[in-house]
Protein backbone atom coordinates (compact mmCIF):
# COMPACT_ATOMS: atom_id res chain seq x y z
CA UNK A 1 0.00 0.00 0.00
CA UNK A 2 1.26 3.10 -1.27
CA UNK A 3 1.80 6.48 1.26
CA UNK A 4 -1.32 8.40 1.46
CA UNK A 5 -1.18 12.49 -0.14
CA UNK A 6 -3.03 14.49 -2.12
CA UNK A 7 -3.21 15.51 -5.57
CA UNK A 8 -1.03 18.58 -6.56
CA UNK A 9 1.99 20.19 -3.81
CA UNK A 10 5.49 20.94 -4.54
CA UNK A 11 9.00 20.08 -2.51
CA UNK A 12 10.94 22.56 -1.47
CA UNK A 13 13.94 22.65 0.34
CA UNK A 14 13.64 21.03 3.64
CA UNK A 15 15.69 23.09 6.02
CA UNK A 16 14.76 20.44 8.71
CA UNK A 17 18.34 19.39 9.37
CA UNK A 18 19.71 22.68 10.95
CA UNK A 19 17.06 22.15 14.31
CA UNK A 20 15.98 18.65 14.02
CA UNK A 21 18.44 17.03 16.27
CA UNK A 22 18.21 19.96 18.46
CA UNK A 23 16.49 18.31 22.48
CA UNK A 24 13.94 20.81 23.61
CA UNK A 25 15.38 23.38 26.09
CA UNK A 26 13.71 25.41 28.18
CA UNK A 27 14.17 29.28 28.09
CA UNK A 28 12.93 31.75 31.16
CA UNK A 29 12.10 34.82 30.45
CA UNK A 30 13.08 38.59 31.82
CA UNK A 31 12.30 41.50 31.94
CA UNK A 32 9.13 43.03 30.54
CA UNK A 33 6.14 40.14 29.04
CA UNK A 34 3.70 41.74 26.57
CA UNK A 35 0.44 39.68 26.64
CA UNK A 36 -1.68 40.59 23.17
CA UNK A 37 -5.75 40.64 23.67
CA UNK A 38 -5.95 38.40 20.07
CA UNK A 39 -4.32 35.65 19.96
CA UNK A 40 -7.03 34.02 18.45
CA UNK A 41 -9.86 33.72 16.00
CA UNK A 42 -12.63 35.62 17.00
CA UNK A 43 -13.35 38.39 19.68
CA UNK A 44 -10.35 39.84 22.12
CA UNK A 45 -10.06 38.36 25.15
CA UNK A 46 -11.13 41.47 28.50
CA UNK A 47 -8.45 42.01 30.64
CA UNK A 48 -9.30 41.42 34.35
CA UNK A 49 -6.35 42.72 36.22
CA UNK A 50 -5.43 46.25 36.43
CA UNK A 51 -1.91 48.31 36.37
CA UNK A 52 -0.40 48.06 39.72
CA UNK A 53 -1.64 44.55 40.20
CA UNK A 54 0.39 41.91 41.27
CA UNK A 55 -0.08 38.38 39.17
CA UNK A 56 1.10 34.88 39.36
CA UNK A 57 2.13 32.55 36.94
CA UNK A 58 -0.94 30.73 35.73
CA UNK A 59 -3.16 33.23 36.80
CA UNK A 60 -5.94 34.45 34.62
CA UNK A 61 -5.17 38.28 33.36
CA UNK A 62 -7.83 38.17 30.34
CA UNK A 63 -11.17 36.10 30.47
CA UNK A 64 -12.76 35.22 26.98
CA UNK A 65 -14.49 38.20 25.25
CA UNK A 66 -17.84 35.56 23.91
CA UNK A 67 -18.42 32.50 22.59
CA UNK A 68 -15.76 32.34 19.88
CA UNK A 69 -12.85 33.35 22.15
CA UNK A 70 -10.48 32.49 24.43
CA UNK A 71 -8.49 33.43 27.97
CA UNK A 72 -4.93 34.24 28.78
CA UNK A 73 -3.06 33.38 31.21
CA UNK A 74 0.53 34.93 32.83
CA UNK A 75 3.28 32.98 31.99
CA UNK A 76 5.45 34.58 34.87
CA UNK A 77 5.14 36.19 38.15
CA UNK A 78 5.44 40.04 38.14
CA UNK A 79 3.44 43.19 38.03
CA UNK A 80 1.08 44.57 35.80
CA UNK A 81 2.87 47.54 34.09
CA UNK A 82 0.38 48.74 31.33
CA UNK A 83 -2.64 47.85 29.27
CA UNK A 84 -2.32 49.55 26.21
CA UNK A 85 -1.47 48.62 22.61
CA UNK A 86 1.79 46.95 21.52
CA UNK A 87 3.08 45.89 17.87
CA UNK A 88 2.32 41.97 17.35
CA UNK A 89 4.24 40.09 14.90
CA UNK A 90 1.55 40.89 11.67
CA UNK A 91 2.33 44.49 12.10
CA UNK A 92 -0.95 45.50 14.19
CA UNK A 93 -1.14 47.38 16.94
CA UNK A 94 -2.90 44.94 19.60
CA UNK A 95 -4.46 46.09 23.09
CA UNK A 96 -2.31 44.03 25.38
CA UNK A 97 -1.06 43.15 28.97
CA UNK A 98 2.32 44.15 29.71
CA UNK A 99 3.81 42.36 32.95
CA UNK A 100 6.72 43.04 34.59
CA UNK A 101 8.62 39.77 35.66
CA UNK A 102 9.83 39.58 39.31
CA UNK A 103 11.74 36.31 38.49
CA UNK A 104 10.18 34.81 41.17
CA UNK A 105 8.32 32.08 39.03
CA UNK A 106 5.83 31.92 41.77
CA UNK A 107 2.98 29.82 39.94
CA UNK A 108 -0.67 29.05 40.89
CA UNK A 109 -1.94 26.07 42.18
CA UNK A 110 -4.10 23.83 39.43
CA UNK A 111 -6.55 21.07 39.88
CA UNK A 112 -5.62 18.06 37.99
CA UNK A 113 -7.69 15.07 37.89
CA UNK A 114 -6.87 11.73 38.90
CA UNK A 115 -9.14 9.61 36.58
CA UNK A 116 -9.60 11.61 33.23
CA UNK A 117 -12.12 8.94 31.91
CA UNK A 118 -14.44 9.75 35.03
CA UNK A 119 -15.07 13.43 33.33
CA UNK A 120 -18.49 13.94 31.48
CA UNK A 121 -18.45 15.31 28.03
CA UNK A 122 -19.36 18.89 29.17
CA UNK A 123 -16.44 18.99 32.00
CA UNK A 124 -13.55 17.88 28.94
CA UNK A 125 -14.82 20.91 27.04
CA UNK A 126 -15.31 23.66 29.96
CA UNK A 127 -11.39 22.58 30.99
CA UNK A 128 -10.54 22.89 27.50
CA UNK A 129 -12.04 26.32 27.15
CA UNK A 130 -11.03 27.90 30.46
CA UNK A 131 -7.58 26.74 29.84
CA UNK A 132 -7.34 28.96 26.67
CA UNK A 133 -6.89 26.27 24.39
CA UNK A 134 -6.26 27.37 20.79
CA UNK A 135 -5.79 25.74 17.08
CA UNK A 136 -1.39 26.06 18.13
CA UNK A 137 -0.16 25.24 14.54
CA UNK A 138 -0.89 28.91 13.62
CA UNK A 139 -5.29 29.24 12.91
CA UNK A 140 -5.73 30.33 16.45
CA UNK A 141 -9.00 29.23 16.45
CA UNK A 142 -10.67 28.20 20.22
CA UNK A 143 -10.29 24.53 20.31
CA UNK A 144 -13.32 24.28 22.68
CA UNK A 145 -15.42 25.59 19.63
CA UNK A 146 -14.18 23.18 17.45
CA UNK A 147 -15.14 20.17 19.77
CA UNK A 148 -18.89 21.00 20.10
CA UNK A 149 -19.97 20.14 16.42
CA UNK A 150 -23.54 20.57 16.14
CA UNK A 151 -23.50 16.55 15.05
CA UNK A 152 -20.89 14.83 17.69
CA UNK A 153 -22.26 11.26 16.65
CA UNK A 154 -21.39 11.71 13.26
CA UNK A 155 -17.54 12.36 13.59
CA UNK A 156 -15.70 9.74 12.30
CA UNK A 157 -11.84 10.70 11.94
CA UNK A 158 -9.80 12.68 15.13
CA UNK A 159 -6.44 13.29 13.26
CA UNK A 160 -3.86 14.84 14.65
CA UNK A 161 -1.44 16.98 12.42
CA UNK A 162 1.86 15.61 12.52
CA UNK A 163 2.64 16.66 9.25
CA UNK A 164 4.59 19.45 10.06
CA UNK A 165 5.05 19.70 6.46
CA UNK A 166 6.49 23.65 6.45
CA UNK A 167 10.38 23.31 5.61
CA UNK A 168 12.82 24.27 8.60
CA UNK A 169 9.78 23.90 11.35
CA UNK A 170 11.28 21.12 13.81
CA UNK A 171 9.08 21.80 16.40
CA UNK A 172 6.18 19.10 16.44
CA UNK A 173 8.85 17.18 15.42
CA UNK A 174 10.44 17.52 18.59
CA UNK A 175 7.49 17.04 20.58
CA UNK A 176 6.75 13.57 19.11
CA UNK A 177 10.55 12.60 19.78
CA UNK A 178 10.43 13.91 23.21
CA UNK A 179 6.71 13.59 24.55
CA UNK A 180 4.98 11.50 22.40
CA UNK A 181 3.04 9.78 25.57
CA UNK A 182 1.16 13.62 25.87
CA UNK A 183 0.09 13.94 22.47
CA UNK A 184 -1.33 10.08 22.76
CA UNK A 185 -3.03 11.25 25.90
CA UNK A 186 -4.45 14.35 24.07
CA UNK A 187 -5.68 12.28 21.38
CA UNK A 188 -7.37 9.18 24.21
CA UNK A 189 -9.19 12.30 25.56
CA UNK A 190 -10.69 13.92 22.26
CA UNK A 191 -11.73 10.33 21.44
CA UNK A 192 -13.88 10.31 25.01
CA UNK A 193 -16.21 12.90 23.09
CA UNK A 194 -16.76 11.26 20.38
CA UNK A 195 -18.18 7.60 20.67
CA UNK A 196 -17.91 6.49 16.79
CA UNK A 197 -14.50 8.05 15.95
CA UNK A 198 -11.14 6.35 14.83
CA UNK A 199 -7.63 8.66 16.57
CA UNK A 200 -4.98 8.71 13.15
CA UNK A 201 -2.03 10.62 13.83
CA UNK A 202 -0.70 11.85 10.48
CA UNK A 203 3.12 11.39 9.73
CA UNK A 204 5.53 12.23 7.19
CA UNK A 205 7.42 9.15 5.98
CA UNK A 206 11.05 12.10 6.71
CA UNK A 207 9.74 11.26 10.66
CA UNK A 208 10.48 7.51 10.49
CA UNK A 209 11.14 7.39 14.02
CA UNK A 210 8.51 9.71 15.01
CA UNK A 211 6.19 7.37 13.31
CA UNK A 212 7.82 3.97 14.98
CA UNK A 213 7.92 6.05 18.84
CA UNK A 214 4.08 6.23 18.24
CA UNK A 215 2.98 3.20 16.73
CA UNK A 216 4.98 1.23 19.67
CA UNK A 217 2.62 3.81 21.95
CA UNK A 218 -0.31 2.96 20.51
CA UNK A 219 -0.30 -0.65 19.24
CA UNK A 220 -2.70 -1.87 21.95
CA UNK A 221 -4.73 1.31 21.51
CA UNK A 222 -7.66 -0.14 19.12
CA UNK A 223 -9.14 3.34 18.20
CA UNK A 224 -5.66 4.72 17.33
CA UNK A 225 -3.39 4.32 14.37
CA UNK A 226 -0.53 5.59 12.59
CA UNK A 227 -1.20 7.08 8.69
CA UNK A 228 2.08 7.26 6.97
CA UNK A 229 1.81 10.58 4.65
CA UNK A 230 4.10 11.03 1.45
CA UNK A 231 6.68 14.17 2.39
CA UNK A 232 5.41 16.86 0.16
CA UNK A 233 4.33 20.23 0.75
CA UNK A 234 1.58 21.39 1.92
CA UNK A 235 0.46 17.45 3.41
CA UNK A 236 -0.18 19.81 6.95
CA UNK A 237 -2.73 21.92 4.86
CA UNK A 238 -6.06 20.98 6.80
CA UNK A 239 -8.13 20.35 3.31
CA UNK A 240 -5.07 17.94 1.99
CA UNK A 241 -4.62 16.17 5.19
CA UNK A 242 -8.13 15.29 5.64
CA UNK A 243 -8.05 13.98 1.72
CA UNK A 244 -5.06 12.30 1.96
CA UNK A 245 -6.20 10.53 5.25
CA UNK A 246 -9.85 9.74 4.01
CA UNK A 247 -10.48 10.71 0.85
CA UNK A 248 -12.98 12.99 1.48
CA UNK A 249 -13.00 16.76 -0.17
CA UNK A 250 -13.73 19.84 1.42
CA UNK A 251 -14.14 23.29 0.19
CA UNK A 252 -14.19 26.94 1.76
CA UNK A 253 -17.99 26.50 2.49
CA UNK A 254 -17.41 23.63 4.47
CA UNK A 255 -16.07 22.91 8.15
CA UNK A 256 -13.93 19.51 8.29
CA UNK A 257 -16.75 18.32 10.59
CA UNK A 258 -19.05 18.22 7.94
CA UNK A 259 -17.04 15.37 6.24
CA UNK A 260 -16.78 13.60 10.06
CA UNK A 261 -13.63 14.97 10.92
CA UNK A 262 -12.10 17.20 13.67
CA UNK A 263 -8.36 18.21 12.86
CA UNK A 264 -5.46 19.17 15.40
CA UNK A 265 -2.00 19.74 15.58
CA UNK A 266 0.45 18.42 17.39
CA UNK A 267 0.59 21.30 20.12
CA UNK A 268 -2.73 21.67 20.28
CA UNK A 269 -3.42 18.03 21.55
CA UNK A 270 -0.98 18.21 24.22
CA UNK A 271 -2.47 21.41 26.00
CA UNK A 272 -5.73 19.79 25.83
CA UNK A 273 -3.48 16.77 27.55
CA UNK A 274 -2.10 19.69 30.09
CA UNK A 275 -5.99 21.81 30.83
CA UNK A 276 -7.66 18.26 30.94
CA UNK A 277 -5.42 16.10 33.16
CA UNK A 278 -2.92 18.89 34.87
CA UNK A 279 -5.49 21.88 35.02
CA UNK A 280 -2.84 23.39 33.83
CA UNK A 281 -3.62 26.60 31.31
CA UNK A 282 -1.64 27.25 28.02
CA UNK A 283 1.56 29.32 29.14
CA UNK A 284 4.23 27.65 27.22
CA UNK A 285 4.59 25.86 23.94
CA UNK A 286 7.68 24.94 21.65
CA UNK A 287 8.97 27.02 18.88
CA UNK A 288 11.87 26.60 16.37
CA UNK A 289 14.41 29.31 16.27
CA UNK A 290 16.22 28.53 12.44
CA UNK A 291 17.80 29.40 10.17
CA UNK A 292 21.12 30.11 8.41
CA UNK A 293 21.87 33.29 10.43
CA UNK A 294 21.21 31.55 13.21
CA UNK A 295 24.30 30.44 15.38
CA UNK A 296 22.55 27.49 17.32
CA UNK A 297 19.14 26.39 15.62
CA UNK A 298 16.82 25.49 18.39
CA UNK A 299 14.30 23.89 19.86
CA UNK A 300 12.63 25.89 23.13
CA UNK A 301 10.01 25.64 25.45
CA UNK A 302 9.15 29.07 25.93
CA UNK A 303 6.46 31.29 28.01
CA UNK A 304 4.15 33.46 26.02
CA UNK A 305 4.89 36.96 26.07
CA UNK A 306 8.52 36.59 25.46
CA UNK A 307 9.83 38.37 23.01
CA UNK A 308 11.73 37.55 20.19
CA UNK A 309 15.07 38.95 20.38
CA UNK A 310 15.31 37.07 23.64
CA UNK A 311 14.91 33.39 21.92
CA UNK A 312 17.45 34.79 19.31
CA UNK A 313 19.61 35.61 22.22
CA UNK A 314 19.28 31.85 23.49
CA UNK A 315 20.01 30.47 20.17
CA UNK A 316 23.21 32.53 20.00
CA UNK A 317 22.25 34.99 18.71
CA UNK A 318 22.95 36.17 14.91
CA UNK A 319 26.37 34.60 13.08
CA UNK A 320 25.70 37.02 9.97
CA UNK A 321 23.25 39.93 10.00
CA UNK A 322 19.99 38.49 8.43
CA UNK A 323 18.82 40.14 5.81
CA UNK A 324 14.86 38.39 6.20
CA UNK A 325 13.53 37.48 9.47
CA UNK A 326 9.84 35.47 9.52
CA UNK A 327 8.17 34.35 11.75
CA UNK A 328 6.86 30.92 10.82
CA UNK A 329 7.89 29.31 8.13
CA UNK A 330 9.56 29.95 4.74
CA UNK A 331 5.89 29.33 2.45
CA UNK A 332 2.92 30.41 4.77
CA UNK A 333 5.15 32.61 7.28
CA UNK A 334 5.30 35.98 7.24
CA UNK A 335 8.09 38.55 7.59
CA UNK A 336 8.32 40.74 10.41
CA UNK A 337 10.30 44.18 10.83
CA UNK A 338 12.24 43.85 14.02
CA UNK A 339 12.62 41.33 16.74
CA UNK A 340 11.14 43.28 19.73
CA UNK A 341 7.59 41.80 19.78
CA UNK A 342 6.01 39.38 21.48
CA UNK A 343 5.39 35.42 21.17
CA UNK A 344 1.88 34.20 21.64
CA UNK A 345 0.29 30.83 21.38
CA UNK A 346 0.62 31.05 17.92
CA UNK A 347 3.86 31.10 17.48
CA UNK A 348 5.93 28.22 16.03
CA UNK A 349 9.29 29.39 15.05
CA UNK A 350 11.18 32.21 13.45
CA UNK A 351 13.20 31.99 11.12
CA UNK A 352 16.35 33.92 10.33
CA UNK A 353 17.60 33.78 6.80
CA UNK A 354 21.17 35.60 5.66
CA UNK A 355 20.05 36.85 2.17
CA UNK A 356 16.48 37.58 0.98
CA UNK A 357 16.00 35.23 -2.19
CA UNK A 358 12.48 36.64 -3.16
CA UNK A 359 13.82 40.43 -3.55
CA UNK A 360 16.84 39.45 -5.17
CA UNK A 361 15.12 39.08 -8.19
CA UNK A 362 13.01 41.24 -10.35
CA UNK A 363 9.65 38.94 -11.80
CA UNK A 364 8.95 38.74 -15.12
CA UNK A 365 5.59 38.13 -17.08
CA UNK A 366 3.85 35.16 -17.12
CA UNK A 367 4.53 32.62 -19.83
CA UNK A 368 1.35 30.75 -19.07
CA UNK A 369 3.32 27.29 -18.20
CA UNK A 370 0.90 26.41 -16.20
CA UNK A 371 3.17 24.79 -13.28
CA UNK A 372 1.03 26.68 -10.82
CA UNK A 373 -1.41 25.19 -12.05
CA UNK A 374 0.40 21.32 -11.88
CA UNK A 375 1.20 22.62 -8.26
CA UNK A 376 -1.90 23.94 -6.57
CA UNK A 377 -3.15 21.69 -3.77
CA UNK A 378 -7.23 22.78 -4.47
CA UNK A 379 -7.09 22.37 -8.38
CA UNK A 380 -7.86 26.56 -8.84
CA UNK A 381 -5.27 28.09 -11.91
CA UNK A 382 -3.37 30.73 -9.82
CA UNK A 383 -1.86 32.95 -12.61
CA UNK A 384 -5.92 33.59 -13.96
CA UNK A 385 -6.62 34.39 -10.42
CA UNK A 386 -3.54 36.55 -10.16
CA UNK A 387 -4.63 38.60 -13.35
CA UNK A 388 -7.62 39.09 -11.96
CA UNK A 389 -6.47 40.53 -9.36
CA UNK A 390 -4.02 42.83 -11.03
CA UNK A 391 -7.29 44.23 -12.43
CA UNK A 392 -9.35 44.68 -9.57
CA UNK A 393 -11.83 41.85 -11.34
CA UNK A 394 -14.00 40.86 -8.15
CA UNK A 395 -16.58 38.85 -9.68
CA UNK A 396 -13.80 37.17 -11.90
CA UNK A 397 -12.06 35.86 -9.16
CA UNK A 398 -15.14 34.73 -7.42
CA UNK A 399 -16.26 33.13 -10.03
CA UNK A 400 -13.46 31.35 -10.69
CA UNK A 401 -13.32 29.87 -6.91
CA UNK A 402 -10.81 32.39 -5.59
CA UNK A 403 -12.08 31.97 -2.49
CA UNK A 404 -11.05 27.93 -2.03
CA UNK A 405 -6.99 28.92 -2.38
CA UNK A 406 -5.43 27.86 0.93
CA UNK A 407 -2.87 30.84 0.50
CA UNK A 408 -0.03 27.87 0.58
CA UNK A 409 2.61 29.57 -1.80
CA UNK A 410 2.80 26.74 -3.97
CA UNK A 411 2.01 28.27 -7.00
CA UNK A 412 5.22 31.50 -6.36
CA UNK A 413 6.94 28.41 -5.42
CA UNK A 414 7.38 27.15 -9.09
CA UNK A 415 6.77 29.84 -10.91
CA UNK A 416 9.52 30.34 -13.55
CA UNK A 417 9.24 34.17 -13.94
CA UNK A 418 9.24 34.67 -10.02
CA UNK A 419 6.03 36.69 -9.88
CA UNK A 420 4.81 36.39 -6.73
CA UNK A 421 0.82 34.67 -7.39
CA UNK A 422 -0.09 33.62 -4.10
CA UNK A 423 0.53 37.18 -2.71
CA UNK A 424 -1.78 38.46 -5.18
CA UNK A 425 -4.60 36.05 -5.10
CA UNK A 426 -4.29 36.31 -0.91
CA UNK A 427 -4.68 40.46 -1.03
CA UNK A 428 -7.73 39.79 -3.37
CA UNK A 429 -8.94 37.05 -1.36
CA UNK A 430 -9.30 39.24 1.52
CA UNK A 431 -11.12 41.93 -0.75
CA UNK A 432 -13.79 40.24 -1.48
CA UNK A 433 -14.20 38.59 1.58
CA UNK A 434 -14.47 42.44 3.54
CA UNK A 435 -16.73 43.34 0.76
CA UNK A 436 -19.23 40.11 1.94
CA UNK A 437 -19.21 41.47 5.39
CA UNK A 438 -20.06 44.66 4.37
CA UNK A 439 -23.19 43.26 2.74
CA UNK A 440 -24.13 40.95 5.43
Amino acid sequence: MGLKTFIGGVHPYEGKELAKDAPIKEVLPKGELVFPLSQHIGAPATPIVAVGDSVKKGQKIAEAGGFVSSPIYSSVSGTVKKIEPRRVAVGDMVNSIVIESDGQFTECEYSPVDDVTSLSREKIIERIKEAGVVGMGGAGFPTHVKLSPKEPEKIEYIIANCAECEPYLTADYRRMIENPEDLVAGMKIILQLFDHAKGVFGVENNKPDAIAKLKELIKDEPRMEVCELLTKYPQGGERQLIYAVTGREINSKMLPADAGCIVDNVETMIAIKHAVKDGVPVMKRIATITGDAITTPSNFLYSMGTPYEQLVEAAGGFKVQPEKLVSGGPMMGFAIFGLDVPTTKTTSSLLCLGKDEVAEFEPLACISCGRCVEACPEKLIPSRLAKFSEHGQKDEFERWHGLECIECGSCSYVCPSRRQVAQSVKTMKKLVLADKRKKK
